[in-house]
């Protein structure tokens, strides 16, 4: 309840501010305001208030919090800001400084980039370039993708002119102080990945495992490398690594499981939605994914990357070229993003080399040997089942070369059909029948 207690607090100093600000602007009869028309509630002491708790983080000043809360009015007190439709009586149109846009079904007044300069600076110049200064990529407002205003369609209208907009989780920490989950749309073509599983069901060679904990450590020292040790000068942010082996092997499980150790979220991108036929729209839709994960310290992982991050052609045709381009477009954004990037794909001859020289690790998962393969039968059954005396896990692994994930289909139908029987024994014809099915997906003769 405080950080709501707080936010009226807030809301009176920025209507106080408001009508300062009209009456001024209207009645012209003086040349400046007093900015501090009345002072901003102080943060010190206040508990239990995610909003004041961020204006602290940030140390905001006085024009920051105002933009902050004009940015969140249409989402809290509309009404507030109805005093900007009020008309030029000289014009009988709006105020041009009022800026402002209408939305498709809110009707109330939604802010853009020259309202927060109106109601900042008014006409003083000086005043209005720190509010430009708010905007840009060096400003924590970009930077930890608090707010922004919103580009414009058409390159040629004024900057501020797009409209104010927050991000989705900050106005979640903001007024409900939960985080914010994107949910899985043609806006947000990425799902997050969740594992009841451990690294003790992952069964990995110790080459393997050496290689994930590499990563692990990047997670874990990133910043000291980076802050503390002024890496940074030296070294790009973010980390980029390729998983490449054939399905099954364990790559979604181990992307899963990095980051339920970090407990950071994982996000997999579904590149059938990201990739689009029209000239523009595939690094528009990607640029979206790679803002929203932006300084959030989530782990984008791209399965079956080569759908999207192959090699480049020879150019010629148009096509060629565009279908270049994205790949360039592609590798930028990547080596820009600040956060674990993982990509997976069957064969690693079909990554294009110049994504390929930028990973800072390149993990091949191996078909699991016999032994490996016998750990994965023998704990990948309920404890519930009993075998026939017929079967041997020992002989069946060195018999049959199947991935991981192949074992967990047969297991599924061999205990599926031992309970279509009303029962809780694995047969040997049933065991058999469930390998015979994977080998045919794989085109393996049986």
């Amino acid at each position: 309840m405080q950080n709501f207690s707080f936010l009226e607090s807030e809301i009176q100093w920025f209507s106080q501010f408001l009508q300062a600000r009209l009456e001024h602007q209207l009645s012209k009869t003086s040349s400046t305001l007093p900015l501090r028309v009345a002072m901003p509630p102080s943060v010190a002491g206040v508990a239990n208030s995610n909003y004041a708790a961020t204006i602290a983080q940030y140390q905001m000043t006085w024009i920051e919090r105002l933009v902050l809360l004009l940015t969140l009015l249409p989402h809290l007190r509309p009404e507030i800001l109805d005093w900007f439709f009020v008309k030029n009586p000289t014009t009988d149109r709006p105020y041009s400084e009022f800026g402002g846009v209408k939305g498709n079904q809110h009707t109330g007044f939604l802010p853009t980039g020259e309202t927060a300069a109106f109601l900042v600076a008014g006409n003083d110049l000086a005043l209005r370039a720190k509010v430009l200064d708010l905007f840009t990529p060096d400003h924590y407002f970009y930077k930890a993708n608090l707010l922004r205003v919103q580009t414009t369609d058409n390159d040629s209208e004024p900057f501020l002119s797009g409209k104010l907009t927050i991000s989705k989780e900050y106005l979640a920490l903001l007024l409900t102080g939960k985080a914010y989950e994107p949910t899985y749309s043609p806006q947000f073509p990425a799902q997050k990945l969740h594992t009841a599983l451990t690294w003790d069901d992952l069964v990995l060679d110790d080459e393997v495992r050496e290689q994930i904990d590499y990563i692990r450590t990047w997670l874990t020292h990133s910043h000291t490398l980076m802050e503390t040790w002024g890496m940074k000068r030296i070294l790009k942010a973010g980390f980029r690594c390729l998983f490449y082996g054939v399905s099954g092997t364990g790559k979604t499980l181990t992307a899963s499981l990095i980051g339920k150790t970090a407990n950071l979220p994982v996000y997999r991108v579904d590149l059938s939605m990201l990739v689009s036929k029209y000239i523009g729209e595939t690094e528009k839709n990607l640029a979206f994914v790679f803002e929203q994960a932006e300084n959030k310290n989530w782990v984008l992982f791209f399965d079956e990357a080569d759908a999207l991050f192959g090699k480049r052609t020879q150019t010629n045709s148009s096509n060629d070229r565009h279908a270049n381009q994205e790949v360039a477009y592609l590798l930028q954004r990547i080596e820009d993003f600040n956060g674990l990037v993982i990509l997976a794909t069957n064969l690693k001859g079909n990554i294009d080399e110049a994504f390929a020289r930028r990973f800072q690790a390149m993990i091949h998962f191996p078909m699991p040997s016999a032994a490996q393969r016998l750990i994965l039968w023998q704990n990948t059954f309920s404890p519930a089942t009993v075998f026939e005396p017929t079967i041997n896990l020992q002989q069946i692994a060195q018999q049959y070369e199947l991935a991981g994930g192949s074992i967990i289909n047969v297991v599924q139908y061999c205990s599926l059909k031992a309970l279509q029987n009303n029962s809780n024994q694995i047969t040997a014809e049933d065991l058999l029948a469930g390998i015979k099915r994977e080998l045919r997906k794989e085109g393996k003769m049986v």
